[in-house]
């Protein structure tokens, strides 16, 4: 299997220019993916280009992360029904640094030949003179062309401003300017920026007289329908800040079952063979697909890789203590911090007496103590997932858990954080 055909049983392929299998077998290429800097933090959408770019490294190949910080300030209409805010320099200056910090969490950077690299094309796309670029640049591109491109026809009822009209231009001039500054002959990215990448392999073509390559991977969608990358209509960020290391744990977890196995080819560095490889987890799931090994395998790999492992371990017992009833006596306190960041808390000093009746009316589990002792009564209230049945219960030191937290449960889902205060 060549490498191209290992990306295309990924399901990484969507379409690429003819010959490309053979100019990645001929030699070590450099290939670049463009990102937008328009916010302060990747999404999960961006992460299969990046991981586009991380096996093209794995396999002998020289990635280029190029940040967006010129053509940021453009906006680019693919994929998008209106034109986008323009956002300050500022701010897109502070994003891009933010979004480095993340790219070096799935590419290996340094001096070696097959280190990626990581530009911003602000370097060159802010210096440039204006009848300059329309002379050199300009005239090698068709209005009859551009308007049969897929990102300009689709804005064209909606309406679509020359800042915009001009992206593909901008676009086009970075692959020339990376082909002649770093011998970048390959473009990669989503299916949506087909026309930009080969508006750009024509240039190189024309201006230069060389050959270059895109590659691009299709837009995923979920099996039910649902736009990928987001949760509740939420965005599913790497920034552990505006998405939690847990809640990041369970989009994964919550996969569809038809999604998952192709999901964890693209979204996992596992190989295909082997007894923990890709094909035994495929045959697991069709076995048994009410145990959700796949899910859990996935959530696992990819929150180490964006947010570490130990960030993953408490993703992963947090998770465990709320839905699979794990005892949560054997917890460490990071995981309660965890915890604390997903479910209601009540700070009580060391020396608070606190009767369970009290605590869980307090934690707004039951709206009243008459509710809160039926509940008890009947069985539906957990201390530590022990199930109390006796009202009258006070909460005290043997109660307390690691850090000095006490986990309240009501039925099967309601959860609440009884935390000692320092």
């Amino acid at each position: 299997m060549s490498f191209l055909d290992d990306l295309r049983w990924r399901g990484f392929v969507h379409d690429a220019t003819p010959q490309l299998a053979e100019h990645l077998a001929t030699g070590s290429r450099t290939a670049y993916c463009g990102f937008d800097p328009t916010a302060p933090s990747l999404q999960v959408g961006n992460l299969m280009p990046i991981m586009l770019l991380a096996q093209l490294q794995r396999a002998g190949h020289r990635p280029i992360a190029l940040m967006g910080g010129g053509t940021g300030l453009i906006g680019d209409p693919s994929g998008k029904r209106n034109e986008r805010p323009l956002l300050s320099k500022e701010r897109i200056r502070e994003n891009l640094q933010r979004q480095r910090d993340q790219m070096a969490r799935f590419l290996e950077f340094g001096p070696k030949k097959t280190d990626a690299l990581l530009l911003d094309n602000a370097k060159w796309l802010v210096e440039l003179k204006l009848v300059d670029f329309l002379r050199d640049i300009g005239k090698h591109f068709s209005v009859n062309v551009m308007l049969q491109k897929e990102s300009v026809t689709t804005r064209l009822e909606a309406g679509l401003s020359y800042t915009e009209f001009s992206y593909m231009l901008l676009q086009s001039y970075d692959f020339l300017h990376l082909y002649r500054e770093t011998g970048c002959t390959l473009q990669v990215g989503g299916s949506d920026q087909w026309g930009n990448i080969t508006a750009g392999v024509d240039l190189i073509r024309r201006v230069d007289g060389g050959e270059a390559h895109a590659l691009v991977a299709p837009l995923i969608t979920t099996s039910s329908g649902a736009k990928f990358g987001k949760s509740e209509g939420e965005s599913i960020w790497l920034d552990p800040e505006m998405t939690s290391p847990y809640q990041f744990y369970q989009f994964w977890v919550n996969t569809d079952d038809r999604d998952v196995i192709p999901y964890i080819k693209v979204f996992t560095f596992r190989q295909r063979d082997g007894a923990d490889g890709i094909d035994a987890l495929a045959a697991m799931q069709a076995k048994d697909p009410g145990k959700r090994e796949a899910q859990y395998k996935l959530a696992a790999d990819v929150t180490e890789m964006v947010h570490g492992k130990a960030a993953m371990d408490n993703a992963v017992a947090a998770s465990a203590i709320l839905f699979n009833d794990w005892d949560p006596r054997r917890a460490r306190p990071e995981v309660f911090e965890t915890l604390a960041r997903e479910i209601p808390c009540i700070e009580v000093s060391a020396s608070d007496s606190f009767g369970l009746t009290e605590a869980i009316v307090e934690a707004k589990l039951v709206a009243s103590k008459s509710e809160a002792r039926r509940a008890i009564e009947q069985g539906g209230v957990y201390v530590n997932q022990q199930r109390v049945t006796d009202p009258m219960k006070k909460l005290g030191d043997e109660d307390r858990l690691a850090g000095g937290n006490i986990l309240l449960r009501k039925g099967k889902k309601d959860f609440a954080l009884l935390r000692r205060r320092d």
